[in-house]
């Protein structure tokens, strides 16, 4: 079986967003990226489930910037065998993205596709979803534990009241939320090893893809300051306060 891995290039996750001043955007200048976190733990279940015997070849894809190669190579280097870089600097919205990976997946039709729950970027959480649709196969979204056995996958996903459990046949997408794994670090060796892992750049347009946007940003802005909290002297002090607010 071969696992197809889709990953993003976003700022990295302990880095604090700055937004740009006349509030088009967030500023990118100077920022330090990496792979979306939750893509990471995509690419670990994946490289799991090749080490169990269960696939293969996993195959890690990217749609973005010529930069994203450093986030293939980081891919390669956790244990994907090869890479595809869709190169453009357009902002690629979600329903973009799957008609790309469909595109991919018709090409190099893998029995899983395997990609984070969503990005720390735009948190759209559509991706995965809209894949599944376009590509009529069936889906286990946001999976705490994902299980290969033959020609299904079992994968357990969290729900507002615990965890449910689905059994999808094969071919399908999966994907992954924060507790299926704690991504392994790339060992110094295999950061080498990777250089010459073959990866392969192409374009929308070689998908026959438009990713012309479809929604405007009209305006991005900094979260409200959080006010400071107040001390009361007892509970009738309290009671005065919340009844002050409306609250009660």
């Amino acid at each position: 079986m071969k696992i197809l891995v889709p990953v993003k290039r976003v700022i990295d996750y302990n880095v604090k967003p700055r937004v740009k001043a006349d509030g088009t955007g967030v500023d990118l200048a100077n920022v330090k990226m990496s792979m979306n976190p939750f893509d990471e733990i995509a690419v670990e279940e994946a490289i799991r489930i090749k080490e169990a015997g269960k696939a293969e070849e996993i195959v890690a894809v990217s749609i973005g910037p010529a930069k994203a190669q450093e986030t293939l190579r980081t891919a390669l280097a956790m244990g994907a065998d090869r890479a595809i870089l869709v190169e453009t600097d357009d902002e690629v919205e979600p329903l973009a993205v799957a008609k790309i990976l469909k595109a991919i997946a018709d090409e190099e039709q893998p029995g899983l596709v395997m990609l984070g729950k969503q990005s720390i970027s735009d948190d759209s959480n559509q991706t995965g979803q809209m894949l599944a649709a376009l590509m009529d196969r069936p889906q286990g979204t946001f999976a705490n534990t994902v299980e290969v056995e033959g020609d299904s996958v079992t994968v357990k996903r969290e729900v507002d009241g615990g965890l449910e459990t689905v059994k999808l046949t094969l071919p399908a997408i999966v994907t992954t939320d924060l507790r299926l794994n704690e991504p392994r670090y790339a060992s110094l060796p295999n950061i080498m090893k990777a250089k010459k892992k073959p990866l392969d750049t192409k374009s929308p347009a070689d998908f026959g893809v438009d990713t012309a946007p479809r929604l405007k940003t009209t305006k991005v802005a900094e979260p409200p300051v959080r006010q400071a909290g107040e001390k009361v002297a007892d509970v009738d002090a309290l009671v005065a306060k919340i009844k002050a607010l409306g609250i009660a």
